[in-house]
Protein backbone atom coordinates (compact mmCIF):
# COMPACT_ATOMS: atom_id res chain seq x y z
CA UNK A 1 0.00 0.00 0.00
CA UNK A 2 1.08 3.63 -0.63
CA UNK A 3 2.10 5.30 2.39
CA UNK A 4 1.46 8.31 0.79
CA UNK A 5 -2.34 7.68 1.19
CA UNK A 6 -1.82 7.33 4.75
CA UNK A 7 -2.45 9.25 7.72
CA UNK A 8 -0.45 8.76 10.87
CA UNK A 9 -3.27 8.14 13.94
CA UNK A 10 -1.18 10.48 16.37
CA UNK A 11 -0.93 13.47 13.77
CA UNK A 12 -4.75 12.92 13.02
CA UNK A 13 -5.82 12.51 16.73
CA UNK A 14 -3.56 15.56 17.46
CA UNK A 15 -4.71 17.81 14.86
CA UNK A 16 -8.66 17.33 15.93
CA UNK A 17 -7.63 16.90 19.63
CA UNK A 18 -9.17 13.88 20.44
CA UNK A 19 -7.94 10.77 21.90
CA UNK A 20 -6.48 8.10 19.93
CA UNK A 21 -8.71 5.20 21.37
CA UNK A 22 -11.96 7.07 19.66
CA UNK A 23 -10.07 5.69 16.42
CA UNK A 24 -9.48 2.45 18.12
CA UNK A 25 -13.17 2.10 19.44
CA UNK A 26 -14.08 2.93 15.47
CA UNK A 27 -12.06 0.27 14.37
CA UNK A 28 -13.39 -2.08 16.95
CA UNK A 29 -17.05 -1.49 15.76
CA UNK A 30 -15.61 -2.03 12.00
CA UNK A 31 -16.44 1.41 11.12
CA UNK A 32 -12.66 2.54 10.20
CA UNK A 33 -9.45 0.64 9.37
CA UNK A 34 -6.25 0.60 11.14
CA UNK A 35 -2.95 -0.03 8.87
CA UNK A 36 -0.25 -0.80 10.71
CA UNK A 37 3.42 -0.23 9.23
CA UNK A 38 6.68 -0.25 11.24
CA UNK A 39 4.95 -0.67 14.24
CA UNK A 40 2.66 2.62 13.83
CA UNK A 41 -1.23 3.26 12.67
CA UNK A 42 -2.76 5.38 10.13
CA UNK A 43 -5.68 5.31 8.56
CA UNK A 44 -6.07 5.92 4.25
CA UNK A 45 -6.78 9.41 3.36
CA UNK A 46 -10.05 7.81 1.65
CA UNK A 47 -11.56 7.49 5.62
CA UNK A 48 -11.03 10.76 6.50
CA UNK A 49 -14.02 12.15 5.56
CA UNK A 50 -16.06 9.28 7.80
CA UNK A 51 -13.96 9.42 10.52
CA UNK A 52 -14.43 13.22 10.84
CA UNK A 53 -17.73 12.98 10.23
CA UNK A 54 -17.99 10.62 12.94
CA UNK A 55 -15.90 12.93 15.44
CA UNK A 56 -18.79 15.31 15.15
CA UNK A 57 -21.10 12.93 15.87
CA UNK A 58 -19.73 11.79 19.49
CA UNK A 59 -18.33 14.71 20.28
CA UNK A 60 -20.60 17.47 18.86
CA UNK A 61 -23.72 15.95 19.49
CA UNK A 62 -22.68 13.42 21.96
CA UNK A 63 -23.73 10.42 20.08
CA UNK A 64 -22.04 7.24 21.88
CA UNK A 65 -20.18 4.58 19.43
CA UNK A 66 -23.45 2.18 19.34
CA UNK A 67 -25.23 5.60 18.07
CA UNK A 68 -22.31 6.28 15.58
CA UNK A 69 -22.54 2.37 14.92
CA UNK A 70 -26.43 1.90 13.69
CA UNK A 71 -26.13 5.70 12.14
CA UNK A 72 -23.31 4.57 9.50
CA UNK A 73 -25.15 1.47 9.34
CA UNK A 74 -28.58 2.96 8.40
CA UNK A 75 -26.74 5.66 5.89
CA UNK A 76 -25.02 2.76 3.93
CA UNK A 77 -28.27 1.42 3.87
CA UNK A 78 -29.66 4.63 2.41
CA UNK A 79 -26.72 4.96 0.05
CA UNK A 80 -27.07 1.14 -1.46
CA UNK A 81 -31.14 2.25 -1.65
CA UNK A 82 -30.61 5.23 -4.08
CA UNK A 83 -28.18 3.55 -6.39
CA UNK A 84 -30.77 0.81 -6.88
CA UNK A 85 -33.48 3.34 -7.22
CA UNK A 86 -31.00 5.10 -9.68
CA UNK A 87 -30.64 1.63 -11.72
CA UNK A 88 -34.20 1.24 -11.36
CA UNK A 89 -35.57 4.37 -13.19
CA UNK A 90 -32.08 4.13 -15.32
CA UNK A 91 -33.73 0.78 -16.49
CA UNK A 92 -37.45 2.39 -16.56
CA UNK A 93 -36.51 4.58 -19.04
CA UNK A 94 -34.62 2.10 -21.45
CA UNK A 95 -38.23 0.29 -21.31
CA UNK A 96 -40.37 3.18 -21.86
CA UNK A 97 -37.75 4.34 -24.79
CA UNK A 98 -38.36 0.74 -26.62
CA UNK A 99 -42.38 1.16 -25.73
CA UNK A 100 -42.11 4.57 -28.19
CA UNK A 101 -40.15 3.41 -30.67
Amino acid sequence: MNSKNLIQIKQFCLYHEIENTFITELNNYGLVEIIIQEEDEYVHTKQLPTIEKMIRLHYDLKINLEGIDAIAHLLNKIEVLQQNLTATQNKLRLFEQHQIE
